[in-house]
């Protein structure tokens, strides 16, 4: 696809697949990852022809309009889009494959200062949820979720979802729908939910069979309400 093509579908993009544009006029002035989109195709074309430094101009010069920070050698397929993107960065050796979405505050990073691949790899169809953090040479898996703020450090499977600092991956191989954004498992609720369940059953079995234990229990409950009274007043 030539260049002027591949502008013109992601200017297309948004109004095939954003809701809230009404009018030419938004698309102008509210979107600014697609003018970083836009200017990236643009510069990566320049710095593959050696033109490297005309490259990194132009796309600093994206970045202080945009307030998105785009390595001009970065790889980004079609109809990539960069939601709000406010704080966005993506790293010289990224590759973001066709139909990803990516939301403000996101950075596609390295870990290392080696030469070589050291940034991610976004497979297509992924949503990459505000602020989430995606470092190291790992790669996110087709259609694949990574939850707001997350920091992921792993390889995440296709048609997974990660969440967590550091994320884990969890709905392995079962997300059906990355844009369903509200989905995502409370795996630290679920954990507390465990742990208070196993401590009610030690307890149980403790002064169940000391009612010694339980008469100190209960004398340090009373020590407890008494605290609390005492606060309160």
């Amino acid at each position: 696809m030539g260049l002027f093509s591949q502008i013109r579908e992601d200017f297309r993009n948004v109004y095939n697949n954003d809701p809230a544009i009404h009018s030419r006029v938004e698309l102008i002035f509210n979107y600014p990852g697609v003018w970083a989109i836009a200017t990236h195709r643009v510069s990566n074309r320049l710095y593959r022809a050696k033109w490297k430094r005309l490259a990194r101009v132009i796309m600093g010069i994206t970045q202080m309009i945009t307030s998105i920070d785009i390595h001009p050698a970065a790889t980004i397929g079609a109809r990539v889009f960069i939601d709000h993107g406010t704080g966005v960065v993506i790293g010289e050796t990224t590759i973001i494959e066709d139909d990803v979405l990516i939301y403000q505050g996101v950075t596609l990073g390295g870990v290392n200062l080696s030469r070589g691949k050291r940034h991610p790899t976004i497979k297509k169809g992924a949503v990459i949820g505000a602020g989430a953090k995606v470092l190291g040479n790992i790669t996110i898996g087709e259609n694949s979720k990574v939850g707001a703020n997350s920091v992921v450090v792993k390889e995440v499977p296709a048609r997974s979802t990660a969440i967590g600092i550091p994320a884990r991956v969890v709905d392995k191989g079962r997300c059906k729908d990355p844009f369903s954004h509200n989905k995502l498992p409370d795996i630290d609720k679920e954990m507390f939910e465990y742990l208070l369940k196993r401590v009610a059953v030690l307890e149980h079995i403790i002064v169940k069979e000391n009612n010694e234990i339980l008469e100190k229990d209960l004398e340090l409950e009373s020590i407890y309400d008494t605290f609390i009274k005492s606060m309160k007043s």
